[in-house]
């Protein structure tokens, strides 16, 4: 971070202690631009290290993510209709802005520098990065209308089309500051509903972020002219503006807000019918006691990584936040032959609105109902304690507090041993996992089937050897003590579900 006291730009009187309430955080300088700008983002990983392996597969989503799309309009030159021009949707020149109060500015960094990450993510180039000092956010354009000038300035310098600024603001500030600063601003909030917009795939996720962009659109909607205002009304002598004045019942922005409503009731009813067939598949596993293994944790802290490398899954993995957003579940087997699942889940991300806690709340349902929950943490992120601590909130909420819990510290060959020391002494029990070298992974897998709940009943019980299929059901989906071949069958001591108990009762001794 460079601060910039003399810099007459920021040479206001000081909040606090007489030092500069604006800072700019930045990095380094782009030669080749001229423009200072941020470094590697802190909450993506370094590109050097951030690479596929065997387990991930070939990818073929990815791909397609990164693939030329078309843009539609740019072209006026088109002569013939067979002709079609490819190319590259063009990225938003931003400038981020932050308010924080005395003594984070280390925590405010952190968090600046990971919305720039996810204004990278988005689609956009980040130009600038300021932070001021403040108590609290001014009520009407966040960061005062002395700042907002000067910010003005800057954009204006840099070539900006668009300013984020790092906490959700209020249409009144949103809109206060854009008639300041001349260009498009937009929050933490929308840059966040902007990526899962642009990463859903399944029919439950598209309709999940559009239902969060809605509820978060519905207060803000804006607009300007007679298609805003009044309908005029009353009579020529009580002062009104007489016959053929009268509006035609609802003005534009109470019928887009009808039609908003109309649509968010239209989204909640299709959720709500996904949610039958995940409940019928959650109900198969819980009858034939089929454990499940939840990975969740902070975005881009490795998880998918992980699911490929316990499974060879192969789903998309990317050095991107919120590359995954549809949960993945995929089959795997203990070293004494027991199934279970593991599911991958959504990432969580600090100031998470809650729009999306709501809409995804039955995805995240899998975290709540999973028997063991993998909480993965990025062990090379700059505050690992902030991230545990975001993601164990967003559990509490979705109902999986009580859940059993493995801390697992993923990119372990990016840490030295002197902080693999302070990570021991913030979780003491935690395993360190490389996705990328395999550290680590046969001890994680070990400790997660020692974790697994056992089947609730006990039974003894001489099998017929024609019923060989209750003996591999026991090894599938329970857990077999002993066994011993007799004269009339197949001794068995295990531990199996209601379903497979009832089956075997017959048979008990």
């Amino acid at each position: 971070m460079n601060n910039t006291p003399n810099d007459d730009r920021f040479d206001d009187a000081a909040e606090f202690d007489g030092t500069d309430p604006v800072e700019r955080v930045l990095a380094n300088a782009d030669a080749r631009s001229g423009v200072r700008v941020f470094g590697a983002a802190q909450a993506l990983q370094d590109d050097a290290t951030a690479g596929h392996g065997s387990a991930d597969g070939e990818q073929w989503d990815l791909e397609e993510r990164h693939a030329l799309r078309r843009v539609a309009g740019l072209s006026t030159e088109l002569e013939d209709v067979t002709e079609v021009e490819y190319r590259q949707l063009r990225l938003e020149n931003v400038v981020l802005v932050g308010v924080y109060p005395q003594g984070s500015a280390e925590e405010a960094e952190n968090s600046l520098r990971e919305l720039s990450a996810l204004a990278e993510t988005a689609g956009a180039i980040v130009l600038d990065g300021l932070l001021q000092r403040r108590p609290h956010p001014d009520p009407a354009t966040y960061i005062g209308r002395g700042k907002a000038q000067e910010l003005r300035d800057i954009v204006a310098a840099l070539g900006a089309d668009t300013v984020i600024a790092d906490s959700e603001l209020a249409p009144s500030q949103r809109r206060a500051l854009e008639d300041v600063v001349k260009v498009k601003v937009i929050d933490r909030t929308t840059v966040i509903l902007d990526i899962f917009s642009q990463h859903a795939k399944s029919r439950e996720g598209k309709a999940q972020v559009e239902l969060a962009q809605l509820e978060y659109l519905l207060p803000r909607l804006r607009g300007w002219g007679d298609s805003m205002s009044r309908q005029a009304g009353g009579q020529v002598g009580a002062g009104g503006a007489g016959m053929g004045s009268r509006g035609p019942g609802e003005t534009k922005i109470e019928l887009d807000r009808r039609r908003i409503r109309t649509k968010m009731a239209l989204l909640r009813k299709q959720i709500a019918d996904f949610k039958p067939a995940r409940e019928a598949k959650r109900a198969e596993r819980r009858r034939n006691t089929i454990p499940s293994v939840a990975i969740a944790g902070y975005t881009n802290a490795g998880k998918s990584s992980l699911l490929n490398k316990l499974t060879g899954a192969g789903v998309l993995v990317e050095n991107a936040l919120f590359a995954t957003l549809d949960a993945t579940t995929r089959r795997s087997e203990t070293a004494d032959g027991r199934i279970f699942t593991l599911t991958d889940t959504v990432g969580f991300v600090r100031n998470l609105p809650h729009q999306l806690v709501e809409a995804f709340r039955s995805t995240l349902e899998e975290v709540g109902d999973a028997d063991v929950v993998l909480h993965v943490v990025d062990a090379a992120h700059p505050d690992p304690a902030a991230q545990l601590q975001t993601v164990r909130d967003v559990m509490a909420d979705v109902g999986a507090r009580d859940a059993h819990e493995i801390v697992v510290f993923n990119k372990a060959d990016l840490v030295d041993d002197d902080t693999r020391l302070v990570l021991r002494g913030l979780q003491p029990q935690a395993f360190f996992v490389s996705s990328r070298t395999g550290e680590g992974i046969a001890e994680l897998r070990a400790a997660v089937e020692a974790a697994l709940p056992l089947p609730a009943v006990e039974i003894t019980a001489v099998v017929p050897y024609d019923r060989g299929d209750l003996v591999s059901a026991i090894h599938e989906t329970g857990f077999l003590l002993s066994s011993e071949h007799q004269e009339a069958g197949t001794l068995v001591h295990a531990h199996v579900g209601e379903r497979l108990a009832a089956e075997l009762r017959p048979y008990a001794v």
